[in-house]
């Protein structure tokens, strides 16, 4: 499998109350070309899980685009540009969403400063007062408030945030944005876990947890704030860990984690079902992904069974993240490889079903949905 580094996906619905089949209400799919520097963007419909790509799509955006944020108002779409070697951009665009999914871009772009490079990811609070930048290569976390009239950001004091001698690889915030968790490579017997509690887009350390593997790329948090899960990428480590959220954002592993994920290689990227039901792992090296249902009493995965391939559901090339439609009855999986691209699959009792793969001509580093 190739080297590379590690780029993530955060996936943000504007409204995330299940919408059933029947709904006439338009979704709109962006994603991120880094290579082309482009965002394509696809209207989903709501009843067939079929994208049509949207006339002026794609558009042109900042260097290197990698990952997208969508307020929870719906209004505007942020985009972090690392750049490359030679065009060190590190900074935010900032887009107006009009109501027909169409972009425009709101100049100028919002800097990171000199202290922070190769940004990969992006996250807000359930509130959308805050955006939370993960800088791969500076190892800190940039933090900046949000105008909901003008989605101008503006950093808080004490921002960037060192998280230390450690590469961070995801992050994920609570959903009653009490807390932020970052997963890192931490040391050669382990990955780690920094956990820090928010107030008003300040970061307060809460301790470091052990994520019992290597390179914990995975994580998600499920839609109650009840557990968090962390996939553990390394070969020798392709496991999945979970933990219960404690009052005070303390983890505590559950028992019977870490999980082996139904003995596939490297779980990239995990997602829930937006009602919780259901914990989707992407397995990058395994062309495939693996579907659990959870118990809600110890948040323990159980494999599914009606799988296409033994717990898991066949993909293209290299599955490098996934994420669902508002409803929940699609799921969108991005895949390195020919045909890089968008596959859409049907979803029905955890169960996952083709519909059709959209090729955009190249590897895709981010994906966001919005109703």
């Amino acid at each position: 499998m190739r080297q590379k580094v590690l780029v993530l996906v955060l996936v943000f619905a504007a409204i995330v109350a299940g919408v059933g089949c029947g709904s006439t209400s338009s979704h709109y799919v962006y994603a991120t070309i880094p290579a082309a520097n482009q965002l394509v963007v696809f209207r989903e419909d709501p009843n067939s899980g079929v994208l049509t790509e949207l006339a002026g799509s794609p558009y042109s955006v900042g260097d290197g685009a990698h990952s997208i944020a969508i307020h929870p108002s719906g209004q505007f779409m942020y985009v972090v540009n690392p750049g490359i070697a030679a065009n060190n951009e590190n900074d935010i665009s900032l887009f107006d969403i009009a109501s027909d999914g169409g972009l425009t871009e709101i100049f100028p772009r919002t800097s990171l400063g000199n202290t922070v490079s190769l940004p990969q990811l992006l996250v807000m609070d359930p509130a959308g007062a805050y955006l939370y930048v993960m800088n791969a290569g500076s190892d800190n976390i940039s933090v900046f408030s949000i105008d909901s009239s003008t989605g101008a950001l503006t950093q808080v004091p004490n921002s960037p945030v060192t998280i230390g001698q450690i590469t961070p690889l995801n992050m994920q915030v609570t959903p009653n944005g009490s807390f932020l968790y970052v997963t890192a490579v931490g040391t050669q017997t382990t990955g780690e876990i920094v956990g820090y509690s928010l107030n008003a887009g300040q970061l307060t350390l809460i301790g470091v947890t052990p994520s019992d593997g290597l390179n914990p790329a995975g994580l998600v948090i499920d839609p109650q704030g009840a557990y968090l899960y962390a996939g553990n990428n390394a070969a020798s480590s392709s496991s999945i860990a979970i933990f219960s959220i404690g009052s005070t954002g303390a983890l505590t592993a559950v028992p019977g984690s870490p999980l082996n994920d139904s003995g596939y290689s490297s779980p990239i990227w995990m997602a829930f079902d937006p009602k919780g039901q259901y914990l989707y792992v992407a397995n990058e090296a395994s062309n495939n992904v693996t579907a659990y249902s959870i118990n809600s009493s110890t948040g323990l995965p159980t494999a599914l069974t009606t799988s296409t391939a033994t717990n898991a559901f066949a993909t293209e090339s290299e599955p490098f993240f996934i994420s669902f439609d508002p409803s929940g009855d699609y799921l969108f999986v991005g895949n390195q490889l020919a045909p890089a691209g968008i596959q859409v699959f049907s979803v029905s009792s955890g169960s996952l079903t083709v519909i059709k793969n959209y090729g955009v001509g190249n590897t895709i580093s981010s994906i966001a949905v919005l109703k």
